[in-house]
């Protein structure tokens, strides 16, 4: 059965990477795994952001990388959506893992290079093993370097690469990589390819599939293909 990957949390009902939206992400039993985005504040605190700026999703200017978590946490991270969500917060990622432990998989992407964002691998390798959930997520980024890096931290975690085009030799890289996910935009994944990754032992993960038409065909082309999307309902119709 495709699993159903809630994409940023339930964002489309919520505002994305904020605990409202993993909160309901949870609360649907169909929904089996969510991605997330984590960045670090300045003061090295993997914390719960996609893009590299404030201004988007918070009341908050500047960079993300330049705020101190206390900084960070004082921002408005949900009235940009609905003034229903005003006061959400960015959570940290150990927040996030209390609240997922044992009930879905979970899908973090690492938003950095790590240039940009020292020890960012080590320090999520760090809070998966204080709550004992290596086994419970998947690791991937675009930055493909750094998802060897963290292969050579840990051998066990699942990772993934994330790839924004058609790249040639694209199983090669995988196999490079050490990664055990293919996580491919929709509009460049093809079924051929999808079906030789899953023959071949790795996770497929399509993103970010929202309409409904789009979610079925890739659904149909083998029922191991994740379907991550910001509107899980419009995906759980098929299933």
């Amino acid at each position: 059965m495709n699993i159903c990957m809630a994409h940023r949390g339930w964002s489309g009902k919520a505002p994305e990477n904020t605990m409202a939206a993993v909160r309901l992400a949870l609360a649907e039993p169909a929904i089996f795994a969510m991605e997330i985005d984590v960045q670090l504040s300045s003061d090295g605190v993997p914390v719960l952001i996609h893009d590299f700026t404030l201004g988007r999703t918070t009341n908050g200017k500047g960079l993300v990388k330049d705020h101190t978590l206390q900084q960070l946490r004082e921002l408005d991270a949900g009235s940009w959506l609905d003034e229903r969500f005003t006061g959400e917060r960015i959570p940290t990622l150990d927040e996030v893992l209390q609240a997922v432990k044992g009930r879905c998989t979970l899908n973090i992407e690492l938003k950095a290079t790590s240039d940009m964002y020292p020890g960012i691998a080590e320090k999520v390798l760090a809070l998966l093993e204080q709550h004992d959930m290596k086994q419970e997520v998947y690791i991937t980024s675009f930055d493909h370097d750094l998802i060897r890096h963290v292969r050579t931290l840990d051998e066990t975690v699942v990772t993934g690469l994330i790839v924004g085009g058609r790249p040639v030799l694209m199983l090669e890289q995988l196999q490079e990589a050490g990664a055990n996910i293919l996580s491919m935009g929709y509009p460049y994944l093809t079924k051929e390819l999808a079906v030789e990754a899953i023959e071949k032992g790795y996770k497929v993960v399509a993103w970010t599939l929202d309409d409904p038409e789009h979610i079925r065909t890739v659904m149909s082309w083998h029922p191991d293909v994740q379907i991550c999307t910001n509107h899980p309902d419009r995906m759980l119709e098929f299933v």
